[in-house]
C-alpha cells in the first residue's frame, strides 16, 4: 500500500509540475528534395539545371506555446517563399492562427523556382506540381511540431559571431556581426535539459555554390543543421536576417580568388554552428517565459515595371486566393514577436545592413532578431536616399519594388513596434 502512495505521488508530482509550467516547444523536419533534378534559381533570371544533389533540402518548423498563444516559426531551403504559397500552407494548419504562422527562408540559391520568374516572353521554370507538394509538407512540418509541444525552458542570446562567416560584397564592413540564438529546452522526460531546438539568426546570402556549381543544395545551411543536431541534438532551424545589398558568405581567398564548393559550405556552416553553440551556452535559463505575437499588414507601392511583369505573368503569382489585375501595390504580413528577453521583426524582403541596424535600435530589447524574406520575398529594400543613388547600387535598386518600399516599411514597423509589449527583461 506504502509503495502504490509513493508511485501515485511521484506520478501526481510529475504532473503538477508539466501543468504548471506553460511554455511549450515543438520542433519538426520535412525533406523537400524533389525525388527528380528540376531547375534552380538564384534570382530573377532564367533558371539553371543542375546535375546533382548536394546535401538535402528541408523545411523546418518551430513551434511555441503558451497558454492560448500558438506561434510557428518556419524555415525553408528556398530562395524565397511567396505568400501566395505560404497562405496556401496556413490554410492546413491546425490550432494555430494562420496569422501567428511565420514562414521564412534560407535564401539558398541553389533550390527550386518558387516565384515562376518569367523571360521576356513569359515563360518559366517553376515546377508548379514540385511547389504544390511542398505546400502540404510545411503544413505537415507544423501540424506535427505543434502535436508534439512539451514542457519547456528557454535560452536566449545576442552577441557578435567570430570568425571568417560573412562580410559586405559592396561595401566590406557595412555588415552586421551580431548572430542571434533561440534555444528550446526539454524540462521532462529522458531528455530534459537537452535541446527541443536550436534557432540561428545571422545576416548572410547562403550563395557559396549559386546556380553556377549546377548543384541542388541547402548550401551553408545543411552543415550548419547537422552540427548543431550533432553536437547539442535536437533540430536546428535558420532565419535569415538583414542581409541585403550584398552580405554574402565570405568565401574570398588570398590570392584574390573564391572558395565555391562544397568544402566551402562545410567549413563557414560549422564555423557557424560551433559559433551560435558558443553564444548560447553561457545564456540564463529562462523558465515559463512570456510569448507574444502580432501581426499587420502593410501596402507597398510597386513602382518597379519588371517586378509588376513578374507579378503578372508568374504561375506561382495565380495561385494567390484573391487575383487583382492591380499590380502597382502589393500587401505583406509582418509580425512582431516576444519570446522571452527576445524580440523579433520579421523583413518581407532583403533590407540592407543599415535599415538593419535601424530596426534592431527600436526592438524593446536587448536581445534584437530580424526574420528576414519572411512572409514575402520583395526583392531589395534599400533606403530612397540609396535607392538609384550611384553605381554600386544599380542591380539592386533594379531588383527591388521601388524608391518608398524600405520608408514605408520602416515607418509601418516603428508604429508597430511602440504598440507592442516589450520584451521580458
Amino acid at each position: 500500500m506504502l509503495k502504490l502512495i509513493t508511485i501515485l505521488f511521484v506520478i501526481w508530482s510529475v504532473a503538477l509540475q508539466g501543468s504548471a509550467q506553460t511554455f511549450k516547444a515543438g520542433a519538426a523536419i520535412r525533406d523537400i528534395t524533389p525525388d527528380h533534378l528540376i531547375p534552380i534559381s538564384g534570382g530573377m533570371g532564367e533558371p539553371v539545371m543542375p546535375t546533382a544533389y548536394q546535401g538535402k533540402l528541408t523545411v523546418r518548423a518551430l513551434v511555441l506555446e503558451k497558454g492560448t498563444t500558438k506561434v510557428a516559426i518556419v524555415g525553408i531551403d528556398n530562395i524565397g517563399w511567396p505568400a501566395y504559397l505560404g497562405d496556401r500552407s496556413r490554410a492546413l494548419i491546425k490550432e494555430i492562427a494562420p496569422e501567428n504562422v511565420l514562414i521564412g527562408v534560407t535564401h539558398t540559391h541553389s533550390a527550386p523556382d518558387a516565384y515562376g520568374f518569367p523571360d521576356e516572353n513569359g515563360n518559366t521554370g517553376a515546377d508548379l506540381d514540385y511547389l504544390n507538394w511542398c505546400v502540404a509538407q510545411i503544413a505537415d512540418a507544423v501540424n506535427e511540431a505543434a502535436k508534439n509541444t512539451q514542457p519547456a525552458d528557454l535560452k536566449t542570446a545576442v552577441a557578435e559571431a567570430k570568425g571568417k562567416i560573412a562580410y559586405n560584397y559592396y561595401a566590406p564592413r557595412l555588415y552586421d556581426p551580431r548572430m542571434g540564438v533561440i534555444q528550446a529546452l526539454a524540462t521532462v522526460g529522458e531528455k530534459k535539459g537537452k535541446p527541443i531546438a536550436t534557432l540561428v539568426n545571422y545576416a548572410t546570402h547562403p550563395e557559396i555554390l549559386g546556380t553556377k556549381r549546377q548543384l541542388m543544395s541547402p548550401d551553408l545551411c545543411g552543415p550548419l543543421y547537422d552540427r548543431i543536431e550533432s553536437k547539442a541534438g535536437g533540430i536546428a532551424l535558420f532565419m535569415n536576417s538583414a542581409q541585403g545589398g550584398m552580405v554574402t558568405a565570405d568565401t574570398r581567398l588570398e590570392n584574390g580568388g573564391e572558395a565555391n564548393d562544397w568544402n566551402e559550405c562545410i567549413r563557414i556552416g560549422n564555423l557557424m554552428a560551433d559559433e551560435a553553440l558558443r553564444i548560447i551556452a553561457p545564456a540564463p535559463i529562462q523558465q515559463d517565459p512570456q510569448l507574444y505575437c502580432a501581426a499587420e499588414t502593410i501596402e507597398l507601392p510597386v513602382e518597379n515595371k519588371t517586378m509588376q511583369f513578374v507579378f503578372k505573368q508568374s504561375p506561382v503569382a495565380k495561385l494567390a486566393e484573391k487575383q487583382t489585375d492591380d499590380y502597382s501595390k502589393v500587401t505583406t504580413q509582418v509580425n512582431l514577436l516576444n519570446i522571452g528577453t527576445a524580440q523579433a521583426l520579421t523583413i518581407p524582403g532583403e533590407a540592407l545592413p543599415n535599415i538593419g541596424f535601424f530596426l534592431k535600435r527600436h526592438l524593446k530589447t536587448e536581445q534584437p532578431f530580424l526574420f528576414g524574406l519572411t512572409n514575402d520575398a520583395f526583392g531589395y529594400m534599400l533606403t530612397k536616399e540609396d535607392f538609384n543613388s550611384f553605381e554600386r547600387y544599380n542591380y539592386i535598386s533594379r531588383t527591388s519594388l521601388g524608391e518608398m518600399t524600405a520608408e514605408i516599411y520602416e515607418q509601418a514597423a516603428l508604429k508597430f513596434i511602440k504598440e507592442s509589449p516589450a520584451a521580458d527583461k
